[in-house]
């Protein structure tokens, strides 16, 4: 065994891991796929999880000018996209004059991550599958009933075969004020052969009411631990 797999090795306890010539072992080793976040930037709106999440200010004068539906921060790495939707007025009593409805938004971030290009290679991923843990964090607030969405695939090498796939619509309590940061997280195990990409993507709704109010999200993460599980 050579010195640079002899270390992946040791470092991971990849005891049973396939572990065949090539790959070139030091730019595995160097790479570090197991045991990091896979994901790039994965705090885009500036805050973490290990900080209570800010306070939001009101407006105390109505905004000019048209909505804004997204948030204005750095999205690099991030595929980004808006669906505002449309008012509603249910629970409105017939014949009620309504100065000003809330306007709601979707605002989805997705990333789509190569394993094989972050340093894993074929036969660990369809022998061994090592656990895919996905984590991610928002603000809980009382915008809306349903304000964070979770979508995760794991994907073949062709980007579009789904292997597997998890997603996650928590609900809020709107009766009780909450400012906290709430953990949703998943692991893929015993999935199968094949799988060389994920695709992150998770969605937070926002408000606007004379002033913009964001679900914020924080520490999103894609870790390959090597943990060899049974399907």
């Amino acid at each position: 065994m050579s010195e640079w797999k002899k270390r992946c090795a040791e470092e991971w306890s990849l005891q049973g891991a396939s572990m065949p010539d090539p790959p070139d072992w030091k730019c595995v080793y160097d790479a570090k796929p197991l045991g990091r976040n896979l994901l790039k930037n994965p705090s885009p709106q500036g805050v973490g999880k290990d900080i209570p999440p800010p306070e939001h200010d009101l407006c105390e004068v109505p905004r000019r000018g048209s909505p804004s539906f997204a948030p204005d921060v750095d999205f690099s790495s991030w595929t980004t996209s808006t669906e505002t939707l449309p008012y509603d007025s249910s629970g409105i009593p017939a014949g009620a004059v309504v100065c000003q409805l809330p306007r709601y938004s979707w605002f989805t971030m997705e990333q789509v991550v190569d394993l094989k290009a972050e340093g894993l290679w074929e036969e660990l991923l369809d022998d061994f599958q090592p656990e895919i843990l996905i984590q991610d964090w928002y603000k809980t607030n009382r915008l809306h009933k349903s304000i964070f969405e979770l979508h995760v695939k794991l994907l073949g090498a062709d980007k579009s075969t789904v292997i597997s796939e998890h997603s996650a619509n928590p609900t809020e309590d709107r009766s009780a004020y909450s400012h906290t940061w709430k953990e949703v997280s998943y692991v893929f195990s015993g999935y199968g052969p094949g799988v060389r990409y994920v695709h992150f993507q998770h969605r937070l709704k926002n408000q606007y009411l004379n002033g913009f109010y964001e679900t914020l999200s924080s520490d999103s993460s894609v870790m390959v631990r090597p943990t060899k599980t049974s399907a």
